[in-house]
């Protein structure tokens, strides 16, 4: 954003105080929040206090400290109804599934699953007789939730996976917890997940992870009949890898400090 078109500054701290709730910091106090980004104490009272009369923070009585509120849930919702995040990835989807000629998909993860969010096909066909849009994928079973798990720490992975049934599928789905730690602790070093009948025996799957500011946040795949995606080539994981960046500065926040820019006006006194 140029100089002569900053932004607003008392709205873009708004945002800047919305933004720092995370899943690693869903709590705030005015101090640590002042501290955080070097306002006045008494301008991060006003800017929490604001934010929680419209409902999108709420404090506690006791701690006085600040969480997220309804109206941001309100607001996901609307977001969601209206296309969301599945609209927000549609055309990267689009573009990698016509250089590919297989199906490329969008799952983020959900319990020790992970949940397709949005695919696309590609010239050689669909891969299903329905949408995969919400179709859940096993952790332990297929490239695309390998790819995801697989950036873990194996401490999260294992709260998640270990200690619960895993269903074979095929004769080719493993089941062995060392083994599959082998697999996933590949990903980081490979920079992708590759299976072959795993899930469904009649395809295959190649995937990466899609990552928010270093953070896995999901996966983009390709998946198509054996034929048409055995082994990962050097060109269709470029052509991953281009689209995952694309995903993670489309669902990126922008976190950063407001550019210097003009204060906003005050309000002319009275004469």
């Amino acid at each position: 954003m140029t100089a002569d078109r900053a932004p607003l500054q008392t709205a873009d701290r708004a945002l800047q105080v919305l933004l720092a709730f995370s899943q690693d910091r869903d709590e705030w106090g005015v101090t640590d929040l002042a501290a955080e980004f070097g306002w006045d104490k008494s301008v991060t009272q006003r800017l929490l206090a604001s934010l929680a009369h419209r409902g999108f923070l709420v404090s506690d009585e006791v701690t006085r400290r600040y969480r997220l509120g309804p109206a941001v849930w309100h607001m996901a919702t609307a977001w969601e109804r209206h296309g969301g995040m599945a609209g927000l990835v549609r055309p990267a989807l689009r573009e990698l599934a016509a250089g590919s000629g297989v199906t490329a998909l969008f799952a983020v993860p959900d319990g020790a699953h992970l949940r397709c969010v949005e695919s696309a096909d590609g010239s050689f066909g669909p891969l299903r007789a329905y949408r995969l849009a919400d179709e859940l994928y096993p952790g332990h079973a297929g490239a695309t939730s390998r790819a995801y798990f697989g950036m873990l720490t194996p401490g999260a992975r294992a709260s998640l996976l270990y200690g619960r049934p895993m269903a074979r599928f095929s004769e080719f789905t493993v089941t062995d917890p060392a083994r599959l730690e082998e697999l996933m602790c590949r990903v980081p070093v490979d920079g992708y997940a590759y299976s072959e009948g795993e899930y469904d025996p009649a395809t295959a799957g190649l995937a990466v992870p899609v990552t928010v500011h270093a953070q896995p946040v999901g996966t983009v795949s390709l998946v198509g009949p054996h034929e048409r995606l055995r082994g990962p080539s050097e060109n269709m994981l470029r052509r991953l890898q281009a689209t995952a960046d694309t995903l993670g500065e489309l669902l990126a926040p922008r976190r950063g400090r407001s550019p210097v820019g003009p204060r906003e006006p005050r309000a002319a006194r009275r004469g």
